[in-house]
């Protein structure tokens, strides 16, 4: 199982919302890099301040994929 940052993407491309406007906005740059290129995890605390940032839900945010069974 993991988590899939792909909604947050998504929601950012809907609202117009650049990776730099997260930035002015008071996100930190490295964590935005660190989740857009290289997928890895991230807090709560990370996850309620970009809903704020972006007034979304955390499913705008974060999806839940299923491992695929061979």
């Amino acid at each position: 199982m993991a988590i899939s940052y792909e909604p947050l993407f998504e929601t950012m491309k809907n609202k117009k919302k650049s990776g730099y406007a997260l930035i002015k906005d008071g996100f930190c740059k490295q964590t935005y890099y660190n989740m857009k290129s290289k997928g890895l995890s991230v807090s709560t605390n990370t996850i309620d301040h970009l809903c704020n940032i972006l007034d979304c839900e955390v499913s705008d945010v974060i999806a839940h994929v299923k491992d695929k069974k061979g």
